[in-house]
């Protein structure tokens, strides 16, 4: 089975201790961050989920867990 890029960067992202959460309403996906990451997963997301284009960061945040997993 083929992983796609999005899964695996979220996939490591979460792996790395990252807390963010994703919350999608009406397929607008927004991110809650209430827990602090740890240094490694925040500067995971900095060199590589934060500068990735709106669109492609969509697609990783929607693989993040959502606010109704809590």
């Amino acid at each position: 089975m083929h992983t796609t890029r999005s899964k695996e960067l979220a996939d490591e992202y979460l792996r790395l201790g990252g807390k963010r959460l994703a919350k999608i309403d009406d397929n607008i996906v927004k991110i809650r961050h209430w827990e602090d990451d740890t240094p490694e997963a925040e500067a995971f997301w900095q060199k590589n989920i934060e500068p990735l284009d709106e669109r492609r960061r969509v697609e990783v945040e929607t693989h993040l867990p959502t606010i109704n997993d809590r």
